[in-house]
């Protein structure tokens, strides 16, 4: 009796002891000197790669990790982080020492602001992502400045922070999804790790701390476990899951925007209405629109109305945008009326074949000279022809338009809500190489779960280089093409 009440007593105290690290506390701890790398361990798969520099953990050079002696359950984890140009790291948490090889355990959360990867295998997630479960696209920060990262675990939910805005979430489901190989990637238990990834790369790590914090119950009561499975899939295999087509509307606001994307992990490009009497007519409108937006976690893109918006905005403002898109649903026909094809009473179709040519020409003169990246709404047709879809756009019509999108290197949207291009334009298009995005266009608050896009990826076979990328400033549209002479349509 008296040795087990003693056994007792024993493992109470080595399980106090074992967890210290991990006591939940409001104070934070230091969890790097600024001189060694004492408390932490070194892979032995080529640990010169990390060393430390100036005050700060330098990783550079062949695949390499540094873990840190630990184990955290609840926490927040935070460093001040810089990258040089075209660098790709991680910050490892709730996973465990690895002597070589990539971590196994736990989540990494991306450091990467630049890096492209190569054509064949491009690296499209960037800093704040959760690798492969919930990717985030859009850079946040710039190389060679010093940015704050901030990583807070509660029970099933993840948050990531760069400079203390919100930028990426992901509640766990209660039994996820993972591929074969990884079904330890996942919240659990573990300690924090810092990455080389290879010679091409240079990130430093300084002003390293965490905290741990109470434990709770998790909450998986929100959580689409056939959504979560999805999105994952997707992430994993590559696909960039964004919706480029998103407008304020409908009461809409920027900070729901946000929380639906965090919610779904479906990353946006908001875009305002530019143009003829729309909500943005010229160059001071479209810098307040900027500034109204700037710093949300969103793309921003410029959905360009009508044909006179090339004669609106300079393009200085119009560089502004990530991306500009635009569609045929506005255009003077040849008796001078100006067609928008969305509002019965300001369409014309005298004979339904003469307005298909008449049409198909417009779409052609668009994208020859505006300078534009995605073609959108593709393929609407007033709605008194709507039912007559597949047979008005006949092959021959389809080709025409794949044929100046491709000429102009301009991408195909995939639209959820119009449900269109149809799959057999979607085929043509990508055996003639064009690229293509996800949109909505969305009237209200429903942002919707890009069914159709979604569908559209297994149907025709879509792979990850299929899709549209947000072209560097050299490559923008404005900045090659600029404003035409002369409006089209």
């Amino acid at each position: 009796m008296k040795t087990s009440v003693f056994l007792s007593f024993l493992l109470a105290i080595i399980t106090l002891i074992g967890c210290q690290s991990n006591e939940p506390s409001e104070e934070w701890t230091s969890l790097f000197d600024g001189e060694s790398l004492d408390g932490w361990k070194v892979s032995s798969e080529n640990p010169e790669s990390i060393t430390v520099e100036d005050g700060s953990i330098k990783c550079a050079g062949e695949r390499a990790h540094l873990f840190y002696d630990g184990n955290y359950r609840n926490f927040e984890f935070e460093s001040e982080v810089k990258t040089s140009e075209k660098s790709n790291s991680g910050i490892f948490i709730h996973t465990a020492y690895q002597s070589e090889g990539w971590p196994q355990k736990g989540y990494e959360i991306q450091v990467n602001n630049s890096f492209q990867g190569s054509g064949d295998h491009p690296e499209r997630r960037k800093t704040g992502s959760i690798y492969n479960i919930r990717n985030i696209y859009y850079p946040l920060v710039n190389d060679n400045e010093w940015f704050k990262m901030r990583v807070k675990v509660v029970d099933n939910l993840v948050e990531v922070f760069v400079n203390d805005i919100k930028v990426n979430e992901y509640r766990e489901p209660e039994k996820p999804w993972r591929p074969e190989g990884s079904e330890e990637m996942r919240i659990e238990e573990g300690t924090f790790a810092l990455q080389a990834h290879d010679p091409g790369s240079t990130v430093w790590f300084r002003n390293i701390r965490a905290r741990a914090l109470p434990q709770g119950t998790p909450d998986y009561s929100s959580v689409d476990k056939e959504w979560d499975t999805l999105v994952t899939k997707l992430m994993r295999a590559g696909y960039p899951v964004v919706d480029y087509h998103v407008h304020l509307k409908g009461g809409l606001t920027i900070e729901e925007v946000v929380a639906n994307s965090q919610h779904l992990g479906i990353n946006y490009g908001v875009a305002p209405n530019c143009g003829l009497h729309f909500p943005v007519t010229n160059d001071e409108s479209l810098y307040a629109y900027i500034d109204s937006v700037k710093g949300s976690p969103t793309f921003k893109g410029m959905q360009a109305e009508g044909r006179e918006w090339v004669t609106l905005f300079s393009p200085e403002a119009i560089a502004e945008f990530d991306y500009v898109f635009t569609d045929a649903m506005t255009f003077t026909d040849s008796k001078g009326r100006r067609n928008r094809i969305w509002i019965p009473e300001e369409v014309w179709v005298d004979d339904k074949q003469q307005f298909m040519d008449q049409m198909v020409g417009k779409i052609e003169a668009i994208f020859s000279q505006e300078p534009v990246d995605i073609y959108v709404n593709p393929t609407v047709l007033p709605a008194e022809l709507m039912d007559e879809h597949n047979e008005l756009w006949t092959k021959d019509r389809i080709s025409r338009v794949i044929k100046v999108l491709g000429d102009n290197n301009i991408a195909l949207e995939i639209n959820a809500r119009y449900k269109l291009p149809s799959a057999e334009m979607v085929k043509m298009a990508k055996e003639a190489g064009l690229k293509f995005t996800f949109g909505t266009n969305n009237t209200g608050r429903d942002l919707g779960q890009l069914e159709y896009c979604i569908q559209m990826i297994e149907e025709c076979k879509l792979t990850p280089n299929d899709m549209f990328e947000i072209k560097p400033d050299h490559l923008k549209p404005i900045n090659v093409k600029g404003l035409p002479e002369k409006i089209t349509g």
